[in-house]
Parts: structure tokens; sequence; C-alpha cells
């Protein structure tokens, strides 16, 4: 009689796993009636790197719907995005929120 533990495994190809790709996030910015437009512009260039006519694009839509997509990305880039958006706005003084969603 064979022993399971200790037969060969010959002839069994290794099951193959599907990669995904990582979920990603949308970083948004939501308005509020405090933060100058200059400085939700200034944000947009320099932390999610647009130039000013996007960044000026992206703002109308803040103050115009609510809120704006700043960019999407991994869910770390995500958080760190929003964490350096709400470190500039309380180093100077605003209100501005920023968020994250997965984006489905």
């Amino acid at each position: 009689m064979s022993n399971p533990q200790y037969q060969d495994n010959v002839g069994l190809a290794p099951e193959k796993q599907k990669l995904r790709p990582p979920p990603m996030y949308k970083v948004l910015l939501l308005n509020d009636d405090y933060t100058p437009m200059d400085f939700v512009v200034q944000v947009l260039q320099e932390i999610f790197h647009l130039d000013r006519e996007r960044a000026t694009s992206v703002m109308l839509q803040v103050h115009n719907e609510g809120s704006g997509v700043c960019g999407v990305f991994t869910r770390d880039i995500a958080e760190t995005k929003v964490m350096q958006v709400h470190e500039s706005a309380r180093a100077h003084h605003h209100p501005l929120k920023c968020v994250m969603e997965e984006n489905k």
C-alpha cells in the first residue's frame, strides 16, 4: 500500500495565478466657500502636477459642481496626495478638503 504523504507530484502542472491590476482610487477636491480659487489652482499644479489650464479647469469643476477629480492613483499614492493637500491647506489656513474613493 502506498503512502500518499510520500507520493511524487510529478506530472502536475503548477496552478497559474491570474494577476489583477491593483485597484485605483480617484482623488477629489471638495468645494467650500472659503478657500481661494488661486490656492486651489496652486495645489493642483504643485501636488498633482497639472498645467495651469487643466488646474483651472478642475478648480472650476470643484467650484461649480461641488467636487472635482484631481487624478486616479494606486491606494498608497492617493493616500499620500490627500495627506499633502490637507497639510498644505492647513499650513495656509484654508479649510480645503480632499478625499479618495475607489475608481469603479
